[in-house]
């Protein structure tokens, strides 16, 4: 740290004192009339360099002051400092939008084994995410979380609620049944719709009825007729993970699997995946990738939940496995043809090769995607193939940086752009006067290091010795004040609570 920025930091490290003697600390799971924190430096999730120090000042759950801090000011005692009921010192801390999580899915069991929802969703507020788009659960539940959430009454982020089109049987099969289902969904109050393995007719004709509604299409393409192509042609608002994109690029349109390959034996579905970019012809996939940047088709990459198929050593042996991993999801996780995406039977190192050059040519056609001037927003899916809800999606962050993208567009892709995906640009995923008060206080620098966002946090070297730092420290959603340590700490009684009980009697499925 610079000598000036040490003096600035010492003054106002003063000058908090002074307020905070007048002023109470949040309380865990607490709303106030008027919020402050204090002197953070702040990275807002349009893409611009961090700047600060600057309070912000939120009343109820709405921002409605962010001020720049003159030092000099603070120093004589002539600053103005608005006042508040409560306050955070941010005092070398960064201060950022809510992380939101475009692809999830909540989940009560796993493979029929009960799993407490409380555990994901206070995974997910000490990860940071202040908003989630469940694309996939049980509807009816999840409408009911959704409304839980927005009224403050339960610990979670906000829930948008896309129901997954061809869960629900039956599974329409024309034009007709496509509307109606649309329709249904609408009455219900989805937020949207989530495709997977759909008819082009049916896909149409849902899409068009969807478009009428207000409601946008999140597609999980699959190995399917339809392609990226019919995504950009009827006007789908994402494509989720990948499929579909270099299948539209193949130049016989038709993927090279073995003869015997079945589509429905997931060990197959997902080995052969691994081989698709490397077919996809580049000058083709080019012209791909151009076509859903003019038709606005944003991408949801989820790299987190391949993750395993290219480093399963890696992906069974992450280091917070130990104190957050519920053991129903860790029966999950074990391969097991029953359970979707336990599909390591028979895993082999050429299978890992293949993965590898995936991400590789998937990774640049990112980038390629985002210089033509694409969205890309930042979803995990976690709940499969050994990702941990909130962990994933701070994975997922790290893989973005991997994939070439300075840390400030990977901010931007969790936040802003994931806004826009979700069509609530100019309420989320910034922090700035007027949105809503979703924010993250963190013990380091992301831009720096994206680890200092994980719950454990970090091991660093502080005048010779080793520390721990890092974390975030308060998740604020909609106003609510979230105390991170605490959360974590519940979580990991859970997961104690839960293993001691699994290891008295063994879990059953239903």
């Amino acid at each position: 740290m610079v000598p000036m920025l040490k003096r600035y930091v010492a003054v106002l490290t003063i000058a908090i004192g002074a307020l905070s003697a007048q002023t109470k600390a949040p309380v865990n799971g607490e709303r106030y009339a008027r919020l402050a924190i204090r002197n953070a430096m702040i990275i807002d999730g349009n893409g611009t360099p961090a700047s600060g120090p600057k309070d912000i000042l939120i009343e109820n759950n709405r921002i409605v002051a962010v001020v720049p801090l003159d030092p000099v000011a603070v120093q004589s005692g002539r600053a103005k400092r608005l006042p508040a009921d409560a306050e955070i010192d941010a005092t070398g801390k960064y201060v950022l939008p809510g992380l939101i999580n475009a692809h999830a899915h909540t989940q009560d069991e796993r493979g029929g084994i009960p799993q407490p929802l409380d555990y994901e969703l206070k995974i997910w507020l000490s990860c940071g995410i202040t908003t989630i788009r469940d694309v996939g659960s049980d509807t009816k539940k999840t409408l009911a979380l959704r409304a839980q959430s927005a009224a403050g009454t339960v610990q979670a982020p906000r829930v948008l609620v896309y129901p997954m089109f061809s869960a629900q049987a039956p599974v329409p099969t024309n034009p007709e049944e496509a509307r109606a289902r649309i329709r249904e969904y609408k009455e219900m109050g989805a937020d949207g719709v989530k495709f997977t393995g759909i008819y082009r007719n049916v896909m149409e004709a849902a899409e068009d009825e969807a478009h009428k509604l207000g409601l946008p299409i999140a597609h999980h393409v699959g190995v399917e007729e339809t392609t990226a192509w019919d995504d950009i042609h009827f006007g789908t608002r994402s494509i989720e993970h990948w499929y579909g994109i270099p299948d539209a690029a193949i130049p016989d349109g038709v993927q090279n699997f073995p003869a015997n390959f079945n589509y429905n034996n997931e060990t197959d579905r997902f080995r052969y995946a691994g081989h698709l970019w490397r077919e996809a012809d580049p000058k083709k996939l080019q012209e791909v990738l151009k076509g859903m940047v003019d038709a606005h088709v944003a991408w949801v990459p989820t790299l987190d939940i391949y993750e395993a198929s290219r480093d399963l050593q890696r992906a069974q042996n992450q280091p917070w496995f130990k104190e957050y991993l519920h053991p129903t999801l860790e029966e999950y996780f074990r391969p097991n043809p029953r359970n979707h995406g336990s599909y390591f039977l028979g895993w082999t190192s050429n299978d890992e090769v293949f993965w590898k050059e995936n991400y590789r040519i998937w990774m640049a056609a990112l980038r390629d995607f985002e210089r033509m001037g694409g969205t890309i927003g930042a979803g995990d899916d976690a709940g499969f193939i050994y990702q941990i809800y909130g962990f994933g999606l701070l994975r997922e962050l790290e893989l973005h940086e991997e994939a070439g993208f300075n840390p400030i567009k990977v901010i931007e892709h969790v936040t802003g752009n994931n806004a826009k995906i979700l069509g609530m640009e100019g309420k989320i995923g910034g922090v700035r006067a007027g949105y809503m008060a979703d924010l993250i206080v963190v013990n380091g620098n992301p831009l720096e290091n994206m680890k200092v966002l994980y719950p454990t946090g970090i091991s660093a070297i502080k005048d010779g010795h080793e520390v721990h730092t890092g974390g975030i420290e308060w998740t604020i959603k909609d106003g609510y004040t979230y105390y991170v340590p605490t959360l974590s700490a519940q979580v990991r009684q859970m997961v104690e609570e839960a293993k001691k009980a699994r290891h008295s009697t063994p879990p059953t499925a239903e």
